[in-house]
């Protein structure tokens, strides 16, 4: 037997793991530059995907009033498209509006035409609602494809994804995800000096909740709403700097 027709099976399934990994890996570079961190241990990027949603969305933005924490919203244009008065006001009261696509599909099995018409269409209704364009993007489920970061850019968009998914769309009791997210809490307690070793400053979160639900308006994430009530007190008294994407530094993104 020919020596490629013995290594051929074991490259295709190698390509295909590297596919996979640069797919679906907050963390992967290979379809394009993602942020997934902040560039310091006391810095914590809150963000909310599959919003607007008249249900949570106003309570929320007042418990993160009560804190004085900024936050990013990735929002489904289908939705802005029905609530622009909800979207401009997360605008309105500081927060950052990112583009999760107009109707969240797997974009990792849609095509280059598709794909820049998702992103396209939810940029318009951010635009229309709030006079800004967004300048951060959110893929739905994580998931990306090789053209997704090409299409992203040349909108003038830059790719984020999280250190953090507690899996908070889960119907799991509050204690339950309060406990999923205590990460946060111990990576600030770290010392920089665990990482002054190497010459590399601590790096610190970015924390994917949801605050919508991408099938539907009006969904239940009062269990999000419960878990930050009892973290927003806990993380500002740890001395924690709440950011939005905007101030996230280039250091971030590197892997």
């Amino acid at each position: 037997m020919h020596p490629w027709l013995i290594a051929a099976p074991a490259v295709v399934a190698g390509l295909a793991g590297v596919t996979a990994y640069g797919a679906a890996h907050p963390r992967a570079q290979i379809f394009g530059p993602t942020t997934f961190r902040t560039d310091a241990a006391g810095k914590l990027a809150l963000t909310f995907d599959d919003g607007p949603n008249p249900a949570i969305t106003p309570k929320l933005l007042d418990l993160l009033a009560r804190y004085n924490a900024k936050a990013s919203f990735f929002v489904v244009g289908k939705f802005v498209r029905e609530c622009p008065g909800l979207a401009k006001e997360v605008n309105a009261r500081g927060h950052l509006l990112g583009n999760h696509t107009d109707t969240h599909p797997n974009l990792f099995f849609s095509g280059p035409e598709e794909t820049r018409e998702e992103l396209s269409r939810c940029g318009e209704a951010i635009a229309s609602a709030t006079l800004a364009e967004p300048r951060w993007f959110r893929p739905p489920f994580g998931f990306r494809s090789p053209w997704l970061g090409a299409l992203a850019h040349k909108q003038g968009m830059r790719t984020a994804t999280w250190s953090l998914l507690p899996e908070d769309w889960q119907q799991k009791p509050v204690d339950w995800l309060i406990e999923r997210m205590k990460p946060v809490a111990s990576r600030a307690r770290e010392k920089s000096a665990k990482d002054s070793a190497s010459h590399r400053s601590a790096t610190g979160h970015v924390l994917c909740l949801h605050d919508g639900d991408y099938q539907q308006l009006n969904g239940d994430r009062t269990r999000t709403l419960s878990a930050l009530e009892y973290w927003l007190p806990r993380w500002r008294d740890l001395g924690l700097e709440f950011v939005t994407m905007n101030e996230v530094t280039e250091r971030a993104v590197e892997a």
